[in-house]
């Protein structure tokens, strides 16, 4: 076609994008900040769910159309890329890997990290030192995957805390069904008020009327050598405040159109940037949407 397209990320909506433009015969580019193309279908989703070689095979095939994906190469002035690459057209797909803070009083904190890193390191090839009783704050898909790859690790316990209930829960249910058959126990209606040292206090909810969690006032103790925060992810768009016309909602992600475009013209955005930490799925089906949104706009 004689068009050039960027695309910013090379996880599942990323990849997508760029396969369906390539397709409908535009030069594609895929800029990556990390080492590898996936994004957190390589680092945030564990190998026994998704096995590296049909990943890195469906990768393969992606290159094989003529996409030319750049690693170690991370984007901080958008606009500038663009012009000095002579790309008619960006997309955004940045991926949601900043993991979402809370904040426990610790009068002496023991071994906490938040499941996004510990997943990533145990990718490449690390094995973090947890201890016998491993903790796991949350009830998303995230939580039930920290909870089996720490039984993996040689955990003799693994307890996954959570202020909902089951019916509440995040998480797709046949993947509590699974952490369970696997071992994995899970607390219902739990949050943790204090911790000190390897001792938890967590406080019983019990979801009301509005169908929220609310607390009880009855309290527990809880033993556990670490714990692991599965508590959401959050994108990094703070890049795109310089960029005249786009807009940022109030959670950070970026404001877009039926076709996905921003209000800088030429510039699209989908998946995590836009709907907040989602499924695969969506980042795949939205990597379609905005090749189409892209194709519309170059015909103009």
């Amino acid at each position: 076609s004689g068009r050039r397209v960027l695309v910013i990320g090379a996880g599942p909506g990323g990849l997508a994008a760029a396969y369906h433009l390539r397709r409908m015969g535009h030069e594609v580019e895929v800029r990556e900040a990390g080492p590898v193309p996936g994004g957190m279908m390589h680092f945030g989703i564990p190998a026994y769910r998704l096995p590296r070689d049909v990943l890195d095979a469906e990768i393969r095939r992606i290159q094989a159309l003529g996409v030319r994906i750049v690693l170690d190469h991370k984007v901080e002035d958008v606009l500038a890329e663009q012009e000095s690459g002579g790309f008619d057209a960006v997309f955004l797909a940045v991926g949601a890997h900043l993991s979402k803070n809370v904040n426990i009083p610790a009068r002496d904190a023991g071994k906490i990290l938040d499941a996004v890193s510990f997943l990533k390191s145990v990718e490449q090839g690390e094995s973090p030192r947890l201890g016998r009783r491993v903790a796991i704050y949350g009830g998303g898909n995230t939580a039930m995957d920290a909870a089996r790859v720490a039984k993996r690790l040689g955990a003799t316990e693994a307890l996954i805390i959570y202020r909902r209930d089951r019916e509440h829960m995040p998480a797709h249910p046949f993947e509590a069904d699974e952490a369970v058959e696997e071992g994995v126990k899970i607390n219902w209606l739990r949050t943790i008020r204090e911790i000190d040292q390897t001792r938890f206090t967590v406080e019983e909810m019990e979801i009301g009327e509005d169908g929220r969690p609310h607390p009880t006032g009855r309290l527990e103790t809880l033993e556990a050598d670490s714990l692991i925060l599965a508590l959401g992810q959050n994108v990094d768009t703070s890049f795109l405040r310089r960029i005249p016309g786009v807009e940022l909602k109030q959670d950070g992600t970026v404001l877009v159109d039926e076709q996905l475009m921003t209000g800088c013209r030429g510039l699209f955005a989908g998946g995590d940037m836009v709907r907040g930490s989602d499924l695969v799925v969506t980042a795949i089906y939205e990597g379609r949407q905005a090749a189409e949104g892209i194709l519309d706009y170059l015909e103009v």
